[in-house]
């Protein structure tokens, strides 16, 4: 643990500011990287979305300047020198393996393809000739249903929209993008209640609001801009009810660097902090609702005109026993009932929620159980309210809109074969985890990753390994190294060098997760060597089908012939076309609800009943273990080893409460072996850790999927991260 005179008791501030000079000299000087970041591309990090037309470092409000840690670490991993030639013929796969993420991450920049045969020590560089050839000859000799195509969220919609459309005129639709593994609970539990998959607000609605509630997430760490919105709602007087089973220091108190008054006195951004155990949410969003209808504060008329099962809804309601609801959730009566009472005061509430909500077994349930919460009140429908999924990667929400899902919405998919003559497939297309299943079995025989970390992000990380070293063929495109390119290595790996966005020779959009579209210009490129994703998708598509009809690949080089296709088949893109032209970006039609007529058949919202499972984990020597993300890391890819905010100094240790460190015959720092059914992690530390509330523990993701099982919610496909039963023994 850290010094107490190094103890950080506030997100943001000076440290910061202090962090913002360091990355400048890491890339030369302060200047440099300001300019970089000033240039008018979409940032490179979370879904709050950033930048585009406005310049760096401006959000949809207009506001600047609005940086943050996460923005500026993605910025200088790209300003990287590259990785030479003679690297590859000293390191071997070995020294590789023996890197932490950390290490991989600063290795540099790729710049020449790389290839591993299994079997060899080392990878060797090779040429775009032979990489092609390798690739397209592959494909050549499978069948499609014996690949998977696996899209990262930080690629542009182009790019993501031209390898979804090779892989399905190749003949497969086993399309996937990582939002299985992050955010697909939210997408399907939003369809299913308002029939939009996305948020119903914008971000100016947020900071309109009076009341938000922040359901199992960091933002914090993870989407540091939104806490500017969160102060602005704070200055208002508006109420903000985070629910995590862990006090997050920045969700307490947060130095917003560029706000002279926030950044010298601290902004209090939490006014009530709610700890249910982990799993327990589903029982407290419908203890909060209970209470609501005891006190008669439900809008029935808003449910009785514009939601379908309200009934059943309502005597699902008197039915639940407050004994099992706070059995289940680990919350009193008396403090649901009091959450209930603000939210009853509320004019304009806004649900928000992270992956503490979607990384459960019934995590569509969850979604759907907040969506009931927000339409018990009336609060989806009406500006300055709403639902509001806080997203990962800068452009997860639009690889979804430009069609990277195993079955096509049937208005892409007709539109596609109407417009352009493609010739697609209609089998039903795997999802992620069902990928891996058939890579292990040997159905699935090769494998095209669009950016990301395949191996990093998935459960079960051993059996992980062993699916992806099955495969005949894995090709990666990435800008750096991550431990997917030293573990679970096929019989041939193809690792293909990319531009970052602000390299791009042509310009690229992205979506953030308000619905926005944004043009980023591109730039000129730092290094020699890496290639456009475009330009490599569309060669690869005159290599492997260049007689595809209604293709012209040589046409799909230009990101601007991408766009009229996108605009032309998919809902509300239509003034993508020309946004390259008129500078023009927008905010996607149909999406944000101002009136409660909603996106599904009859325009009325449904509300769901669900029954709550046990509560998990309650064995004598049992925890509940959570996986996280530190506040030096954006998704699997880590920047620094410390979590600043968590005041730890390391990544391979457990945070328990000190009561549970007493209650296993533990003390602090002792070495454990934290073990499961799904695996074992020996040598970790045992940390007491009083923020997090006793029966729960937090251990580092991705380190920790080898904890992590395979099953996932039925109705999502996402993995149980969080939730996950553990036991922890002293060696």
């Amino acid at each position: 643990m850290k010094d107490d005179s190094m103890k950080v008791g506030s997100g943001g501030g000076f440290r910061a500011i202090w962090y913002t000079f360091k990355k400048g000299r890491e890339t030369g000087s302060v200047w440099k990287l300001y300019k970089a970041m000033r240039t008018r591309n979409s940032c490179k990090t979370c879904a709050v979305g950033m930048g585009g037309q406005k310049g760096g470092m401006v959000n949809e409000t207009g506001s600047f300047p609005e940086v943050c840690k996460k923005s500026l670490q993605a910025m200088v991993a790209d300003m990287q020198p590259g990785i030479e030639p003679p690297f590859w013929k000293k390191t071997t796969i070995e020294q590789l393996a023996a890197m932490t993420p950390r290490e991989l991450e600063h290795l540099g920049r790729l710049i020449h393809p790389v290839r591993y045969r299994q079997g060899d020590s080392h990878y060797e560089t090779i040429t775009w000739e032979e990489a092609f050839d390798t690739i397209a000859g592959k494909l050549a000799s499978l069948s499609p249903e014996e690949t998977f195509w696996y899209f990262s969220g930080r690629s542009s919609n182009e790019a993501g929209f031209l390898l979804q459309l090779l892989a399905r005129v190749y003949g497969t639709n086993n399309v996937n993008n990582c939002s299985f593994y992050c955010h697909q609970a939210s997408g399907v539990g939003l369809q299913s209640s308002v029939g939009s998959g996305t948020a119903t607000i914008q971000l100016e609605d947020l900071e309109k609001s009076d009341c938000v509630f922040l359901i199992g997430g960091n933002p914090a760490s993870n989407h540091p801009r939104l806490m500017t919105s969160l102060m602005h709602v704070r200055r208002r007087g508006g109420k903000v009810i985070v629910i995590n089973p862990v006090e997050e220091t920045g969700l307490v108190t947060f130095r917003i660097p560029s706000d002279p008054i926030s950044l010298l006195k601290g902004t209090k951004v939490a006014t009530h902090y709610i700890k249910p155990h982990i799993g327990g949410d589903l029982a407290l969003l419908w203890g909060i609702a209970k209470s609501l209808h005891q006190t008669n504060q439900i809008d029935l008329p808003f449910l009785q005109q514009h939601c379908n099962g309200h009934e059943d809804y309502l005597a699902a309601l008197d039915a639940f026993e407050w004994e099992e609801l706070e059995r289940k959730s680990g919350i009193d009566r008396s403090e649901m009932e009091s959450i209930a009472a603000l939210y009853a005061k509320s004019e304009r509430a806004v649900f928000s929620w992270t992956m503490g909500i979607t990384h459960h077994a019934h995590g569509v349930e969850n979604v759907q159980a907040i969506a009931n919460l927000a339409m018990c009140r009336g609060m989806v429908g009406r500006p300055g309210s709403g639902l509001m999924p806080i997203r990962g990667h800068s452009n997860v929400q639009g690889i979804g809109s430009v069609g990277v899902t195993p079955k096509l919405k049937q208005q892409i998919f007709d539109a596609l074969q109407e417009q352009f003559g493609v010739e697609l497939p209609t089998t039903e297309g795997l999802d992620t985890l069902a990928c891996m299943e058939d890579a292990a079995s040997g159905k699935i025989k090769a494998g095209f990753c669009l950016g990301g970390n395949l191996f990093g992000s998935n459960p079960d990380a051993t059996f992980a390994g062993e699916a992806l070293s099955n495969l005949d063929l894995n090709v990666m495109m990435n800008t750096t190294m991550n431990t997917g390119h030293a573990h679970g290595l096929a019989k041939e790996t193809i690792i293909l060098p990319v531009l970052a966005r602000d390299e791009e020779p042509e310009p690229t959009t992205q979506e953030s997760m308000f619905n926005f579209v944004r043009l980023s210009d591109g730039g000129p490129r730092r290094l020699p060597g890496p290639r456009s994703e475009v330009e490599i998708i569309a060669t690869l598509g005159e290599r492997l089908l260049p007689d595809a009809k209604g293709i012209d690949w040589k046409q799909m080089h230009h990101t601007s012939t991408i766009r009229d296709w996108i605009g032309r088949v998919v809902p509300g893109y239509g003034k993508i076309s020309s946004i390259d032209k008129t500078k023009e970006e927008f905010q996607i039609d149909g999406r944000t609800f101002y009136e409660p007529q909603f996106g599904t058949e009859d325009g009325r919202a449904v509300l769901h009943c669900h029954s709550i499972p046990d509560l998990k984990g309650t064995g004598e020597n049992e925890l509940r273990l959570m996986t996280v993300r530190s506040e030096g890391q954006f998704n699997t890819v880590v920047y620094e080893e410390e979590d600043l905010y968590r005041n730890q100094d390391r990544r391979d240790i457990i945070l328990m409460n000190p009561d549970d460190l007493q209650r296993l015959g533990l003390t602090h720092d002792q070495r454990v072996t934290v073990e499961n059914e799904i695996g074992s992690m020996p040598g970790i530390l045992a940390r007491g850790y009083e923020k997090i509330r006793p029966g729960n523990a937090l251990m580092y993701y991705p380190e920790s999927n080898v904890l992590v099982a395979r099953y996932a919610d039925p109705q999502s496909k996402t993995p149980a991260f969080k939730g996950v039963v553990v036991r922890v023994a002293a060696e």
